[in-house]
């Protein structure tokens, strides 16, 4: 039977607590003094200790920085100092897990008690968190004393620990953690306001990609209807050539009679009469009767428009009359007509 707590795991990871160290991760990314962001917005500090002041920033010294806030470095024998190790799914609930660590440590009064920690090592399976414990109220004693300041908020206090600096919560860190917090926002909307700006910038420029798409699809478009009309015409246009061609086919192999009828009525007699006419292609069958058919076929034989003149069958007089019967080949002469 398998337990209903297993429901919430999805690859060994407890679902329930996703929430928890997604905000932990935010926290270590923004927050923690190892942070590449903290190093970078952070503010310096000034660190006065017994022998002197030191600038410190992001968790270590950094001389010539110009600091705004200070703090007092408070003395080994008035701090409680803890190594505690967690395993690594302990980090999102870390917070809690000290303060439980703290209240069952502290010699101290709960009201009295100010905490700090500080992890200095981490690896795939543990935590080691150096905890500090101090009370408050020998704290202020020892600044007073030292310092000459009563303002709890003033300063903040931090104490040494393996592995470097702890800020003693309680103090006066909160105005400088303000400060970071609100620079975080600022950078936080610079750079919202930039991601926006970028994404304007491509919204604006795939629009406009989409609209020249349109655009070019439409003059597509534009040009297929036209070059599907051309197509249609220019198939309109050789279906007109082919009947041209045919046209002129049957012009060239069956011509016109009128043309020539009214060339041999020009050029022949009064006393010539053509009674049959027909024409195939270049050649003509010319049947008639003349008083004279050898001068008709001597006429005809002149003309440039005819390429040759030749008797289809012999001249023969015609009885009862002074006439005589011709029969012509005429083969016309190309073009010239």
């Amino acid at each position: 039977m398998v337990e209903s707590g297993h429901n919430w795991e999805l690859f060994g990871y407890d679902t329930r607590k996703l929430g928890r160290q997604f905000t932990a991760a935010w926290r270590d990314l923004l927050w923690a003094e190892e942070s590449p962001i903290r190093k970078r917005l952070d503010e310096a500090v000034v660190l006065r200790t017994p022998e002197g002041e030191q600038t410190w920033q992001a968790g270590v010294p950094s001389p010539g920085v110009t600091a705004k806030s200070r703090a007092v470095l408070l003395p080994d024998d008035l701090a409680l100092t803890r190594t505690l190790r967690f395993p690594v799914a302990v980090e999102a609930d870390l917070a809690d897990a000290l303060a439980l660590e703290a209240a069952a440590s502290s010699p101290f009064a709960a009201d009295d008690t100010a905490t700090g920690w500080l992890v200095t090592h981490r690896d795939e399976q543990s935590l080691q968190v150096q905890l500090v414990i101090v009370s408050k109220s020998a704290a202020m004693t020892y600044i007073a004393r030292e310092y000459d300041s009563h303002d709890a908020a003033a300063q903040e206090v931090w104490v040494a620990a393996e592995g470097g600096m702890v800020v003693v919560a309680g103090f006066g860190e909160s105005d400088r953690h303000g400060r970071y917090r609100r620079r975080l926002l600022r950078v936080g909307a610079m750079a919202g306001a930039a991601a926006l700006l970028l994404l304007v910038t491509v919204l604006v420029g795939a629009g406009f990609k989409k609209w020249e798409l349109e655009r070019l699809s439409a003059v597509e478009e534009s040009t297929r209807q036209e070059a599907a009309q051309a197509l249609r015409l220019r198939t309109t246009l050789g279906g007109a050539n082919a009947v041209i061609e045919a046209v002129n086919a049957i012009s060239a192999e069956y011509p016109n009679p009128h043309s020539e009828l009214a060339r041999l009525t020009h050029l022949l007699d009064d006393d010539v009469y053509v009674e049959r006419l027909s024409i195939e292609g270049s050649a003509m069958d010319v049947r008639g009767r003349a008083l004279d058919a050898a001068s008709v076929m001597e006429l005809l034989a002149k003309q440039p428009a005819y390429a040759g003149v030749t008797a289809g069958s012999p001249i023969r007089s015609l009885p009862g009359t002074r006439q005589e019967q011709f029969h012509l080949k005429i083969t016309r002469a190309g073009d010239a007509q």
